[in-house]
Parts: structure tokens; C-alpha cells; sequence
């Protein structure tokens, strides 16, 4: 079984859709996030015109603000400020990674957790690992956990192996996890054993970053696998699990490209909603 991330973005996208809609039917101004690029990076202007495509096929609008790459962490600052205290702007979309001179903790935290779409301040980090539902989560482990609840349902007593440790994905996932009342397994690099850890669990999320690192020795014909990687041998896009080898052992696997990407981008819109919610008291 493959776990194609379409149908998943299809049910989040009727969602924000609805949500957006509803605005305008209330006299409500459409739904708007600012999208801040310093500098010229080809990546970040793909992104940002995938950002604003994707806007405009949810009925969402999006201001875009280009910054000198060489300027300060007070001028970035400064910006959020006026972005934070204005009616107009609901989210704010800072791409990342910045150059050295700016202080990236300071900057995330300066966004307001309601308008932090992507969740990267440390705010709506300590309200996951709370158990705060008025988090705004970020991306990718609540991507995770929408395809799976997609197509499993309730997670409860699942016995989940996760390989990653960030606060990017392992950490706020493993809270995401065990509040659907799932039983995880945080794992690293430095684990011993880890072939024994996830052959023995129901679900696995891979996270490692190197291309088709997991072959069929670390899973079971029983495992669900959610790789989360996305890596390019030979300049092709790949995930951590050999795909190839492992697609016929396992009960279920995502595909790369085609699997969580597609969610993680659509949760950024879900989170939007969430937050204009917040913002308005709703």
C-alpha cells in the first residue's frame, strides 16, 4: 500500500477553503500571509512562488517582502513588529535558513504564536510539548500525523518509532504522537540496536537525511513506513528508505517525492486558519 500524500492534501485543502469562504461570506477581508525573503536565493524564490499559487487556489492573499541579505537582526525585527501588530497581516512566512549575522532564535520568537504559521518560534513549541491545543504546530509532524490518521484512523496504543531528534521534526512529533495516545520511540543516530527498535514497531518515521539509508533488514511485512526524508542521489529525489527494495516487504510505505511534502505544504494554510481563529477570539 502506498501512502500518497494527494488525498490527504485534498481533505485539508476543502478545509481551508470552507474556512476561507466562510470569511468572505461573514464581510470578513480574505485570509493574508506576508512572505519575507532576504535576498535573491533560487530555492527560496521557487518556494515563495509555490507559496503564492497555492494562494491563490485557496482564495488566500500573499504580500511579498524581499529584504537586503546584508541587512541587520534589528531591521528583521522591525519588520515583525509592524507585520505582528497589523489587522491585515494573519501570517508571517520568514524563509529560512538565514544568513550568520542574524540571531534566528531572536527573530522566530519575535513572531507572534498566532501569526508563527510555520511554528518555529519557541512559543507554540512549548504549547505542543504541552499538550496546549491552541498550538499552532509545526509543519511536518503534523503532516505526519494527519496521513496517518488519514489512512489508519486512531493511533491509539500504535507502538511508533521515530528517527530524528530535531525540534524540527522528531521532538514536537513524538508529543503530536503520544497525544493521539500512540507509544513512542524517540531514536538517533546514536542508537543502538535500531534495526531491533523498528522491526519491532508498528509504525515507523524515518528522518535521517541520507538518501535510501533503510533497506528491508530495518523493517517487518507488518511496518508502516512514513519517510520523512528528502535527498537527491544522482540528481534524483529520494527519501531515507530504499524505496525500491522495501516497497515489497512492508505492509505500507510513503512515497518521495508524492507523500508527506504535499501535507506539510498545505498544513502551513491549515495553521494559518487555526491562527486567524486566535486572533479574532473565534
Amino acid at each position: 500500500m502506498f501512502l500518497k500524500g494527494e488525498p490527504v492534501v485534498s481533505t485539508l485543502k476543502g478545509e481551508v477553503l470552507d474556512a476561507a469562504r466562510n470569511r468572505a461570506a461573514k464581510g470578513f477581508s480574505a485570509p493574508k500571509i506576508a512572505l519575507l525573503r532576504l535576498g535573491e536565493n533560487p530555492d527560496d524564490i521557487a518556494y515563495e512562488d509555490k507559496i503564492v499559487n497555492d494562494c491563490k487556489s485557496l482564495g488566500i492573499l500573499a504580500e511579498k517582502i524581499t529584504l537586503n541579505k546584508a541587512g541587520s537582526t534589528a531591521d528583521l525585527l522591525n519588520l515583525i513588529d509592524s507585520l505582528n501588530a497589523s489587522d491585515e497581516i494573519h501570517g508571517i512566512l520568514l524563509f529560512r535558513p538565514l544568513p550568520s549575522q542574524f540571531d534566528i532564535a531572536k527573530i522566530s520568537d519575535r513572531i507572534k504564536p498566532e501569526k508563527d504559521i510555520d511554528a518555529m518560534g519557541s512559543m507554540n513549541l512549548a504549547k505542543v510539548f504541552a499538550g496546549d491545543n491552541s498550538a499552532l504546530a509545526p509543519c511536518t509532524p503534523e503532516a505526519v500525523v494527519e496521513l496517518l490518521k488519514h489512512y489508519f484512523g486512531d493511533l491509539t496504543g500504535k507502538n511508533i518509532a521515530v528517527v530524528n531528534r530535531s525540534l524540527v521534526l522528531g521532538k514536537p512529533l513524538a508529543m503530536l504522537l503520544l497525544a493521539e495516545n500512540a507509544t513512542v520511540t524517540l531514536c538517533h543516530s546514536k542508537t543502538r540496536a535500531l534495526s531491533k527498535i523498528t522491526t519491532g514497531a508498528d509504525i515507523v518515521v524515518t528522518g535521517v537525511g541520507k538518501g535510501k539509508y533503510f533497506g528491508k533488514e530495518y523493517f517487518s511485512n507488518h511496518s508502516i513506513v512514513v519517510d520523512v526524508g528528502i535527498n537527491f542521489i544522482d540528481g534524483k529525489m529520494c527519501g531515507d528508505v530504499d524505496f525500491d527494495a522495501v516497497k515489497e516487504v512492508v505492509e505500507a510505505i510513503t512515497p518521495v517525492p508524492g507523500g508527506v511534502g504535499p501535507v506539510t505544504s498545505m498544513i502551513l494554510f491549515r495553521n494559518l486558519i487555526k491562527g486567524i481563529a486566535l486572533q479574532e477570539g473565534i
